[in-house]
């Protein structure tokens, strides 16, 4: 779990809806770890969740797969690459650094042809007839006509409550009514996190939003704080990504723990290296720490942000497993999983094609990407890569 978890760590670019198209690929499709509909599941469940909702789908495969440590693999694989590149960046090159745009360019290409294959395999799979494939149609439009984190989860909401009262399976005449099929119900086994657990996760996330404030306030220690404003910052954004700055900026720039110009040069070498964006935290703890302490820093701020996410995984994974065992919440899932393509589609073109096809060459490198993933099922990784050194040239001619 740690190695695979590592290499996509060392290869996912584009954001959190790239994520899941890498994640697709490598679990679902290379390794057959889950179905298609599990993993479905798995991504609706975290959508629901606040916190960085790649990083958890990630989590939430790992303890399926492997338990608490393999949750803790995944996340250490898919984490720990990014958020050490951009420690040293920050311990090492406090004054700033110009990341490369054609590299960065090039990147963002590939993850339109990334996302575009992972939605042309879930919705074939997901939504193989008129009612879901118009459901996630629907999804699609609401998201783009209402973008914001609030939607998302109301368009989830709502796809699980029609799936729930429209696509339950008909008996024909005559017939004895059969349990659902899709869902990944006959292929799901029951969660390795159990109850207890998951209860005594839900008890310490509460206890800490709780008292964190109240013991930063009689301490008045810089450590808590620190770690107050991270925590807080991991359990109240939803979607992750770019939804994350404004908190982050809001938790560093006001108290003076790090400058304006030092935040706009730590999210451009964000922006350059694979992996969640929240490891951003990770810079931003390094800045603010004094010299010799940044990896100090980093280290308390990355548990912090992400601390809230880990937690949440484990305490919703068990009663999801519950949720969706029954034939009525398999109803619903399957107006879930729709409603997930068609998010991921209203996310394909805004921010993903949006921010980065701005001329004929950048659809005809994304079209080369999507052909070589889908056509001659080359590795992400390798076309990564070759895309990043056709953005330079790009840049460079």
């Amino acid at each position: 779990m740690l190695l695979v978890a590592t290499r996509l760590g060392l290869t996912s670019f584009g954001g959190p809806v790239a994520h899941l198209g890498y994640f697709r690929q490598e679990y679902v499709l290379r390794r057959g770890w889950l179905d298609e509909a599990q993993y479905a599941d798995i991504v609706g469940l975290c959508q629901f969740l606040p916190g960085p909702a790649s990083s958890e789908v990630g989590i939430a495969i790992g303890i399926e797969r492997a338990g608490l440590l393999g949750g803790l693999a995944a996340w250490c694989g898919f984490t720990l690459p990014s958020a050490a590149a951009l420690t040293v960046f920050a311990v090492i090159v406090r004054d700033g650094a110009v990341v490369d745009a054609g590299l960065r360019h090039g990147r963002q290409v590939v993850a339109v042809a990334v996302v575009a294959q992972a939605i042309w395999g879930m919705a074939r799979s997901l939504c193989p007839d008129r009612e879901r494939a118009t459901l996630a149609i629907l999804a699609a439009i609401v998201a783009l006509v209402a973008p914001s984190p609030a939607t998302q989860v109301l368009t989830i909401a709502a796809g699980g409550l029609l799936g729930w009262r429209l696509l339950r399976p008909q008996p024909g005449p005559g017939t004895a009514a059969q349990p659902p099929a899709a869902s990944g119900a006959g292929s799901h086994v029951p969660s390795p996190i159990g109850r207890p657990l998951a209860l005594g996760a839900w008890a310490t996330l509460l206890i800490l939003l709780v008292g964190l404030p109240v013991l930063r306030r009689l301490a008045h220690d810089h450590t808590v704080a620190l770690f107050d404003s991270f925590f807080r910052t991991g359990a109240l954004v939803f979607g992750g990504g770019h939804v994350v700055l404004p908190l982050l900026q809001q938790a560093v720039v006001p108290p003076g723990w790090v400058s304006n110009a030092a935040f706009a040069t730590g999210y451009g070498a964000a922006q350059a290296v694979p992996g969640p964006l929240s490891t951003f935290a990770a810079y931003l703890g390094a800045v603010e720490a004094p010299a010799p302490n940044g990896a100090a820093g980093a280290a308390l701020a990355l548990v912090a942000i992400f601390l809230p996410a880990f937690l949440l995984v484990v305490g919703a994974l068990p009663f999801w497993a519950l949720l969706r065992s029954r034939s009525w919440a398999q109803a619903a899932l399957r107006g879930i999983n729709a409603a997930v393509v068609g998010l991921l589609g209203a996310a394909l073109y805004t921010p993903l094609w949006t921010g980065a096809i701005h001329a004929p060459r950048d659809l005809a490198l994304a079209l080369a990407g999507f052909g070589a993933l889908l056509l001659w099922k080359l590795p992400p990784w390798l076309v990564v890569a070759a895309s990043a050194a056709v953005g330079v040239a790009f840049a460079h001619a």
